[in-house]
Order: structure tokens, then sequence, then C-alpha cells
């Protein structure tokens, strides 16, 4: 209870700071956190995995993650705020089942379109908050999560439903050309690499998760598979 506490106020801190990046004013909901680690509770307990988590925020899905790791996988996350990564960084000082796997867990403070590994990775689960961003910058973000996915691994993001309908009706000039444009990028990933949609109503607001699988056969690039924006 203390622990859910300190979270909210942590997160609705950084809402009032700084929401282009923090995007919701309240953590995500467990039914929405299961749902986004749904591929990976489901994977092979005996393979070891490379899981990588971008914009975990409190870590409300990251706390879904370590309750799933396993000897010999892999975790890492990814995320730019700094008050976001020292309260992490407490949680996996300070919590049981987080202190479980911190050994084989890494927090890096970067943007992920940044961000460089030198092996792919099975799973990749965001929070970032895409609608929020500029058209270019979510470009790259998508062309990062491919990058950053082994062939035949699984990507699972969230969007807030019907946000950018509503949104494209209510705003004007440069913004409405953001969202569209927002828009055309995320549906030619869905429409792409989607396997799966969850509903998740309980939550604020209420969320789709999107669940795509990154082709074993070779792929264009991010950007010569029409990711890009105008």
């Amino acid at each position: 209870m203390l622990l859910s506490l300190k979270s909210q106020i942590a997160f609705f801190r950084q809402f009032r700071k700084r929401f282009e990046t923090t995007g919701a004013i309240a953590p995500s909901s467990r039914f929405l956190a299961r749902s986004m680690v749904g591929f990976l509770s489901a994977r092979d307990p005996e393979v070891p995995v490379r899981v990588l988590e971008i914009g975990p925020g409190t870590g409300p899905v990251t706390n879904e993650i370590v309750r799933t790791l396993r000897p010999g996988d892999v975790f890492h996350l990814v995320e730019l705020n700094d008050e976001f990564v020292a309260f992490l960084k407490s949680r996996f000082s300070t919590e049981s089942t987080w202190q479980a796997v911190q050994p084989q867990s890494t927090i890096y403070q970067q943007p992920v379109q940044d961000f460089e590994t030198t092996e792919p990775y099975d799973f990749v689960i965001s929070g970032l908050p895409l609608n929020n961003f500029p058209a270019d910058l979510v470009s790259r973000i998508c062309q990062a999560y491919l990058r950053l996915l082994k062939p035949g691994g699984v990507l699972s993001y969230f969007e807030y439903m019907y946000v950018r309908p509503i949104r494209r009706r209510v705003t004007f000039g440069s913004d409405r050309q953001r969202i569209r444009s927002i828009d055309d990028t995320l549906r030619t990933l869905c429409e792409r690499y989607r396997i799966r949609r969850d509903s998740i109503w309980i939550n604020v607001p209420p969320a789709w998760v999107q669940h795509l699988r990154k082709p074993v056969a070779a792929e264009p690039s991010g950007a010569d598979a029409g990711l890009t924006t105008a």
C-alpha cells in the first residue's frame, strides 16, 4: 500500500513537470501490466530470453516482468526520466522480488532511439506515450523497436483507446497533421506485424495493448518498410 502511494506520488509529480514524456496521470493498472507481459509469461521457462522494457516509469509493468524472469534471462530497462530511474533503482534495492533478479537487470538512462545493444531481444515491452511525441520521433522509435527485436520476437506496447481519432477531430493545423502522421506510422506497423490486440477497460484511461511479431524472414529496415512520417 505504501509503495503504491509512493508510486502514484512520483508519477503525478512527473506528469505535472513533463506531461509530454509521461503521458498519463496514473501508473498502468495491474490488468494492463499483465497484458503487456502476456507473451513473455507464456514463453518456455527452460529457454533463456532477453527482455527489453522501454519507458518503465515507476515500474507497474516491470513488477510483472521481474516475476516471470528465470535464471539465465537478461533484462534491460531504458528510461529517460531521472526521477523514475532513481525510483526503479530503489525498487531493485529494497523489494525482494526485484532483488532476486537485480544481477541480471540493467537500467540505461537514454532515449531508446539512441540505445544500442550487442544482441537483439526476444521481447520488447514499451510504455512510451507515443501520441505525445513529434511525428518524426515516433517514426524513429518504431524503427528502433524493430531494430532491437529479434526475428520472431514479440513487441508489446499500449495506447489509450480512441485518443488519436478524437484528437484528429478537435485539433487544428500542425497538431492535427502530427496526429495524422503518428496514426499512419502506427497503423502501418500494426498492419504489417500485429498478432493480437487486447482491450483493457480497467485502466485510467482504458487502453489497447498491441502485440506484434517481427517476421523470421529478412525484412526491409524500418524506413524501407514504410514507417517514416511525412
